[in-house]
């Protein structure tokens, strides 16, 4: 299996990913970065001659700079990972072998974990789904106390301890079979940041596909460490692609409920910080709540 990283301004994140990649034993290394202006592409020319770098200066976004390093692995398997991630030994050997026994997989998403060793969430229902709501709202933590729900139906909320067909993995650590991530076409470039993994594990279970959460090993993710330091564009980013997920895959009356919905949501959170800014003294706090503000609006004006 090759594994392939993309980075963007996390030099030192990317080097501690590389170091990991190495001593896991990976033979077959590509690293996309796309447009870093912190030494990220100097620093593996200098430390990781061995990996094969591409690095044009621009940035075409996560789901195009992931479909090229992908297109330069050689591998049938690729395990496809953020710079901010580190695996284990055996991590490779073990998802290469999980995607060869499950022939009609298409992506495997592994076990992860936080820095200090907590889980972290990574397999979820579809956005704009009823489910997801009911796993996000109070309901949903009150249905997990339920074993059975709770291991059987919840995804959000279950021990994350058994492989599963799962409708979406979070892309920090994708381990991809390339026929069937060729066949669709990769990653929709048009999501340049949030929700391209949805988009593409929709497309492969669309055409016949699977998609399995395998906890056959553990990846740490370190999470946000590029997009956190541009947490305001990133955010409104985020609801940016949620929007073009729903209109490229459900139908017009449903889009018009879900971005209703989106549009309710940043006025009701656009009036609560307005209240707190208003009666708020401390500067910190005055701060990121006019930071806050600024998204909320920015959700509202970004066209989709």
């Amino acid at each position: 299996m090759a594994a392939a990283v993309v980075n963007h301004d996390t030099r030192e994140h990317l080097r501690a990913c590389l170091e990991s990649l190495r001593s896991a034993g990976a033979t077959e290394v590509v690293a996309v970065d796309t447009g870093s202006t912190d030494g990220s592409a100097e620093r593996v020319r200098q430390d990781f001659p061995w990996v094969k770098l591409i690095a044009d200066g621009d940035n075409p976004g996560f789901g195009a700079a992931a479909n090229r390093a992908v297109a330069l692995c050689s591998s049938p398997f690729v395990l496809l990972l953020n710079a901010d991630t580190r695996v284990s030994p055996g991590s490779i050997e073990a998802l290469a072998h999980y995607l060869a026994r499950h022939p009609r997989a298409a992506v495997a998403g592994p076990r992860l974990v936080n820095p200090d060793g907590t889980l972290q969430v990574s397999c979820f229902p579809f956005i704009g789904t009823l489910q997801l709501m009911i796993e996000k709202a109070p309901l949903g933590r009150w249905l997990a106390r339920v074993p059975l729900l709770r291991d059987r139906w919840l995804l959000s909320h279950s021990p994350h301890d058994r492989p599963r067909v799962v409708p979406w993995v979070l892309g920090a650590a994708l381990a991809i079979r390339r026929e069937a991530f060729e066949a669709i076409g990769g990653f929709d470039p048009a999501f340049f940041m949030y929700s391209e993994e949805i988009d593409l594990c929709y497309r492969l279970s669309a055409a016949g596909w699977e998609v399995h959460f395998a906890p056959v090993t553990t990846v740490t993710h370190v999470g946000g460490a590029s997009t956190g330091q541009r947490r305001p564009e990133m955010a409104v980013r985020r609801v940016a692609s949620s929007k073009l997920f729903y209109r490229r895959h459900y139908s017009r009356p449903r889009v018009l409920a879900l971005e209703g919905m989106i549009g309710a949501a940043m006025l009701a959170r656009m009036g609560r910080d307005s209240l707190r800014l208003a009666f708020s003294r401390d500067s910190r706090r005055r701060s990121r709540l006019t930071e806050d503000l600024a998204v909320w609006r920015g959700a509202l004006r970004r066209p989709s």
